[in-house]
Parts: C-alpha cells; structure tokens; sequence
C-alpha cells in the first residue's frame, strides 16, 4: 500500500505517544469519522525509528514532548527515512514560535489534543496533499523516461541518418562514377576509331564526353553534401577547413579557421554532430545574416570542446533565437543537447552573429575509427595526420 493511501482505504498510522489515554482518544477521534486505520503506537527512540525502516507508515502522528525523545527529533527522522510520509503533531500544548517552526522544519500540521475534531479534516488534507506530491513526482518520473527516450531515439536517428548518407554518398560514387568512367573509357575509344573526315561525329562525341565529365562532377558534389569524404578519412580539423574553403569560393565571404584541439579529443561521433553544426551555421549566414566575413575558432577548455562562429552581419535577434518555428536552430540545439553540450546565439544589431557551441570532451572515449568510406575525390586517398594546431585563413 501506498504512503499516500486514499482515506476510504485502510491506512497505517505509526503514533508515536506515551500515554494510552491519549491512544485512545485518538482511535476514538479516528474512529468517529468512519476512517479505516490500522494503528501501532511506540513510545521510544528505537522502537521508533525500528518502523520507519521496516513498515513504513501512511501517516506518523507523533507527541511533541515524550521521556528520553522528543517530536523534533522524531520529525527530522522520519523526514530522512520517510521524506514523503505526512508528520502531524498532535499534543497538549504548544506554543505559536514552536508550532510555526514545526512547519517550517518539515511538519504537515499541528493538532492540540483538547480539540481533536480537527484531527481528521488534518489527516484527510495531509494524505491528499501527499497522494498528490506522490503522483506528481510519479508524472514527473515518467516524463523524464519519456524524455530519455526520446533523447535515445533521436541519438539513434541521427546515427543511421549519417549511416544511410554515407552509404548512399560511397554508392553513389563509386557505382555511378566508375560506369561513367567506364563509358567515358568507352567513348574515347569510339572516337579514335571515327573517321577523319566525320566532323559532325567527332563534335557529337566530344559533347557527349563534356557531358559525361559535367556528370561525373555533379556526381561527386552530390556526393560530398552527403558526406564528405574528408570527414571520415582525414578528421574534423581537415573537414572543417574544407568546408571553409567551400563556403568562401561559392559566396565570396571570406572564412578564417582558427583551431587549436589535440587529435585525442576527438572521436567519430563528435566529429559528425560538430562539422553538421557547422554546416548548418554557415547556411544560416548565407540566407539571414548579410555578412562580409566570418571568423571560426575551435578550441578545448574546461574539458570540453568549444566552435565559435563569428559573422560581422546585420545580427540575430533575440525573437529569431527563441523562435520555435526556427527548425535550423533547433536543430542544432538538438545536435549538441544529445551529446550534452549546449549552444548560445548572441547577437548585435548591425555588428553581427556569435554562435558558440560547448559539448563535454569524451572521457576514457577510444580514438575515432575512421569509416570505409571513400573520400570524393580520390578512391586512395590516405588518413593523414592531423597537427596539434591548425591555423587556416581561407583566400
């Protein structure tokens, strides 16, 4: 039975008493409002606190005032082996200044014995309060599992989301790659074998072979969005400067790096959730920020790795940043929250957008294991270490 059992149900009362007149007056008082109890009264310390450890009680009434134990001692207790039973006194006398510091130590009310009729509407208030903390902890318990594990699926979509993109991005360049380089192959032998004389064959050829190159490197963009391979055979770091490379040739906004964390904090799945936030920064600037430049530092403090991406753009406003409907946003929150990091936008009207994204350094975490994945540009391409320190202005 509950330590907050409903009063149409039999509930265990622990008096603490030593007088058995008083006991019966109080069985009496309970008795008289068709309350179903079953009651065990003890008079010492020992005895005492022998209950709260093996029959926790549904309700303590206690005595302030007892030989070799008082009620204050009983209180702070039952407050330590039974926080959530309800304690009420119920006593001979007791003063206005001790009966307000009852409450605030941790009592559910005070009742003087020469007016029990208050006894029950305190019994049925100090269970129903405590029937309702129980089922709000209960509600609360349960939204955090519900929390948990919705964190644990998100954890997992995200894994088999950049699964799948490197799956498709390795398939789609190495199957539709090779055939248009077999058939770029195959052309270039058709070709050779046209006559001199056929001009008009020899253009159509040669269309056909600028097609097939301008295919093949939509192939490898398409490819590299997926995945890059540089991620997974060269590191973050390198994926990073990349991406800055990239950013900076398509737009024209000018990207410096600046990055300073030792290959050991690094593993595979931080490299991804960092370099996506990335990605998703820079097109944020692209569509909303107006910049001219953006500065990116990447460094360890504190035990944990911190991106900071700085753009000299219009800025971002406090109504953008807390905007639900902002899925770019959240979507990095996310990112960093399941690796329990987190993420601040600061920004200044006219001077521009700060991100700064903070996620724990991985304790006793093994070294990242670099994926099969072939880089976009090369099938051979070798890891190659990174340095402790990278500092890259891209030009």
């Amino acid at each position: 039975m509950s330590h907050c059992a409903a009063v149409n149900t039999e509930i265990r009362v622990l008096l603490l008493e030593d007088s058995k007149i008083d006991e019966r007056l109080i069985r009496h008082a309970l008795q008289s409002e068709g309350v179903s109890f079953h009651l065990k009264r003890v008079d010492s310390r020992a005895s005492f606190l022998n209950h709260l450890e093996k029959s926790p009680p549904d309700l303590i009434l206690s005595d302030f005032s007892l030989p070799g134990f008082n009620g204050m001692s009983a209180l702070a207790l039952a407050r330590e082996k039974c926080p959530e039973v309800p304690f009420i006194f119920v006593t001979g006398t007791l003063g206005e200044e001790v009966a307000i510091e009852t409450l605030k130590t941790g009592a559910t009310d005070y009742v003087l014995k020469h007016r029990l009729s208050r006894l029950i509407p305190s019994v049925h208030r100090a269970l129903r309060e405590a029937r309702e903390r129980t089922n709000r902890k209960r509600a609360e318990q349960q939204l955090r599992e519900s929390n948990e594990q919705l964190r644990l699926l998100s954890m997992h979509l995200q894994s088999v989301r950049e699964e799948e993109r490197t799956r498709i991005a390795r398939e789609v360049h190495d199957e539709l790659g090779q055939a248009l380089t077999g058939l770029k192959l195959q052309l270039t032998w058709l070709t050779s074998r046209l006559p001199k004389n056929a001009t008009v064959l020899r253009q159509k050829a040669r269309s056909i072979s600028a097609n097939i190159d301008e295919t093949v490197q939509a192939i490898r963009r398409i490819a590299t969005e997926l995945r890059p391979g540089v991620l997974d055979t060269a590191g973050l770091l390198a994926a990073i400067e990349w991406q800055a490379q990239q950013f900076q040739s398509q737009t024209g906004i000018v990207c410096r790096v600046h990055a300073v964390v030792p290959d050991s904090s690094l593993n595979a799945e931080l490299n991804t959730t960092f370099f996506r936030i990335f990605q998703e920064t820079l097109t944020n600037v692209i569509r909303h920020a107006k910049a001219s430049a953006v500065e990116v530092n990447f460094f360890e403090v504190n035990d944990h790795l911190v991106l900071e991406v700085s753009d000299n753009g219009i800025g971002i406003s406090p109504a953008h940043i807390y905007n639900r409907k902002s899925l770019g946003l959240l979507g990095i929150r996310e990112r960093a929250a399941l690796l329990g990091g987190e993420v601040r936008w600061e920004g200044k009207p006219g001077q521009g957008t700060k991100v700064t994204v903070r996620i724990p350094c991985p304790t006793n975490a093994p070294a990242a294991k670099h994926s099969d994945s072939h880089d976009e540009n090369s099938a051979d391409r070798r890891p190659r270490r990174r340095a402790a320190r990278v500092e890259t202005h891209s030009r």
